[in-house]
Order: structure tokens, then sequence, then C-alpha cells
């Protein structure tokens, strides 16, 4: 037994590395269906740990919901230490509702692009895997033409490879509650970081 599995944290709840099967991945393959909020939008990015980058967005004014969870993997119904093992494909997401007559798409690019750093691959800091990989995922082609007009920008002014993928938002799962808003929570040292409107704190990424 694995020390993911002694934590309860094996594939699947135990189902295991075969249980990713053709419909398995099929399903975590689809596009994403949830519908937002009447009059709201969605958008996803990874970038690294999704703790830090869910506050990030939360502080935005214009932005009426954020959820941390997985997505862009192989393997439907992943947990985290699924995950963690980088045998499911998925990346740390977060997913953002957004009201466009607030908030514009170019809005959250820009935050996402400061955010981390989009030629480091699979990593960010100290934290290394592909679940740690940068990522725009669009519900539209306009989110699409804006991503890739922002990534070549971004290209030319640091001068150095970006990593980043742009890809299609695929099925989101969400992760485990106690991932939901945990930095505003408390975080690792119960320590809670405002998540309110407009705060430029510095952010803790673990608390």
């Amino acid at each position: 037994m694995s020390w993911l599995e002694k934590l309860g944290l094996g594939f699947g709840s135990g189902a295991g590395v075969s249980s990713m099967d053709a419909l398995s991945t099929e399903i975590a393959y689809g596009p994403d269906n949830d519908v937002p909020d009447a009059g709201q939008q969605w958008a996803q990015f990874g970038a690294g740990c999704f703790w830090g980058v869910e506050l990030a967005f939360q502080r935005v004014p214009g932005v009426t919901k954020t959820e941390v969870g997985y997505s862009q993997g192989k393997f439907h119904n992943p947990t985290y230490g699924d995950v963690c093992t980088g045998k499911t494909g998925h990346a740390e997401i977060v997913r953002v509702q957004y009201d466009p007559n607030q908030c514009s798409y170019e809005d959250l690019l820009d935050l996402f692009w400061a955010r981390h750093d989009p030629t480091a691959l699979n990593r960010q800091g100290n934290d290394v895997g592909t679940q740690y990989r940068s990522g725009i995922y669009y519900y539209s082609p306009e989110q699409e033409k804006a991503a890739r007009e922002t990534l070549e920008r971004h290209q030319i002014s640091l001068g150095r490879k970006v990593v980043t993928e742009i890809l299609p938002a695929k099925k989101f799962y969400k992760a485990e509650e106690y991932h939901q808003q945990y930095l505003e929570k408390g975080g690792r040292s119960g320590s809670k970081q405002s998540a309110s409107k407009g705060c430029t704190d510095p952010i803790r990424c673990y608390g």
C-alpha cells in the first residue's frame, strides 16, 4: 500500500489506475456543461497551486463566484490524491464566474498573467508536477482569441518561451470542500486573508 492509499488518497477511492477506462476518459474529456448564473460567464485558469490563484480572483470586482478543482485530465471524478500522483493528467484549476458588465475577460487575463510565471513548465515555485501547469481554458471563440492575443504579447515582452496551454474548457471537477476559499478560511496557519473586492494585501500562498 502506498503512502497516498494509507491516507485515503488513492486512485478513485481505491478503484485503481485500471479504472481509467475509455468511458472514464470520454466523460472527463467532455466539455464543461455547467451553467453559470443568469447574466454571468465562466472562465477557467490554471496557474500553479489553486489556493493563492483563487484568492486573487476572489478580490476582483465583478467576479461573483470562484471554485477550485480539476480539469483537462483523463479520469472521471478524481480526488486530490489522484491528481497528485500525476497519472490522471488533470491540472489544478480555478473556475471563475464573472459579470461581464462589471469585469471583462481581458481583466481576468491580466490577473492570470501577473499571478504566475508562464515560462515555467509544469511548476510554480516549489510546486512541481503537471497539475501545476499554466493554462487558459476557454468557453467561446471570443475567449480563445483574447487568450491567444495576450499570449503573443507576453511572449514578446518576456523574451522567453511561454508554455501556457490554451485549450477548450473541459469537464470541471470541484475539489474537496476544504480546498474551497482555502486562504480566506485561514490556510495552514489559521490566519485568514481578506477576499474583499479590490484588496491589495500580499497573498501568502499557503496561508
